[in-house]
């Protein structure tokens, strides 16, 4: 099965599109969990249990784990969420020439899908591609305030560069294997590019901390159905008051917060989606 059917089940089964992004930045961890020997694992594994019911997917950033114990804490997320049948999608941006591009594809054997930034071009991401196995969303319109330094810039006839990126990912899907990342933060832009590619799944940041619109993250990020929507900060640090000292019960009411904001993400995003 595609990386794409087996996403869409797992949606079925958990009614929810909620992508959780397990981004443990090392100075927010709760107290009761710094001393653990692999303290990103530890507060992974907390919210996976807390999350697990009502998330889609799990998409841990690289850059938090780009270090020795951090790889080892990744590779245990990842079995771990694998063993509560969730998927995972590693945010690596990752988008390379040559042999380099290769190595970087070698990523995908622990993972389910990643991110990739299409600025080399398509040799760069052919490595990617070939396995069709493994979802890959292409960085699209990202959600950051100077996305629009170079993706809102005019390439040709009146196109801007984050439409022909769309365009080329549409494609570059020969496998069915291609989805888009397309911001919340920037509902016009999500509504221009589903126009241009209806049949690629996005997968839609910025909802939650960084304010993304929620009916539009729906109503554009989904394409029969499938399609993610991630919140990060909002919901792995929902609990830090709760989580701010060293006892097990404060540590059952931060991430029982988590898990109640994930919850609540997965009410408010259902109530745009159709049926």
């Amino acid at each position: 099965m595609s990386f794409f059917d087996r996403l869409g089940e797992r949606i079925a089964a958990v009614d929810s599109v909620v992508s959780v992004g397990l981004d443990p930045e090392p100075d927010r961890l709760p107290a009761g969990l710094r001393d653990a020997e692999l303290p990103r694992w530890a507060f992974n594994r907390r919210l996976i249990d807390a999350t697990h019911e009502h998330t889609a997917c799990y998409k841990p950033n690289a850059a938090f784990y780009e270090d020795p114990d951090g790889w080892r804490a990744l590779r245990e997320t990842v079995a771990y969420a694998h063993g509560k049948n969730v998927p995972v999608l590693l945010d690596a941006k990752r988008g390379d020439i040559g042999n380099t591009a290769r190595q970087y594809a070698g990523l995908l054997d622990t993972v389910d899908a990643m991110t990739l930034n299409p600025y080399l071009g398509g040799d760069a991401l052919a490595p990617f591609l070939q396995r069709e196995s493994k979802g890959l969303f292409v960085l699209c319109r990202s959600s950051n305030p100077g996305a629009a330094d170079l993706q809102e810039l005019t390439v040709e006839n009146g196109t801007r560069l984050y439409e022909r990126v769309a365009e080329l990912a549409a494609a570059w899907n020969e496998r069915d294997n291609v989805g888009l990342v397309v911001g919340a933060t920037a509902p016009e832009e999500l509504a221009a590019v589903r126009e241009r590619v209806p049949e690629l799944p996005f997968l839609v940041p910025g909802v939650g901390a960084q304010g993304g619109v929620e009916r539009a993250a729906v109503e554009y990020g989904l394409a029969d159905g499938v399609g993610l929507v991630n919140s990060s900060r909002g919901i792995i640090f929902a609990g830090e008051q709760a989580g701010s000292r060293a006892g097990e019960r404060d540590l059952d009411r931060y991430f029982g917060a988590a898990g109640e904001a994930t919850r609540r993400l997965r009410r408010q995003l259902n109530r745009h989606r159709p049926g």
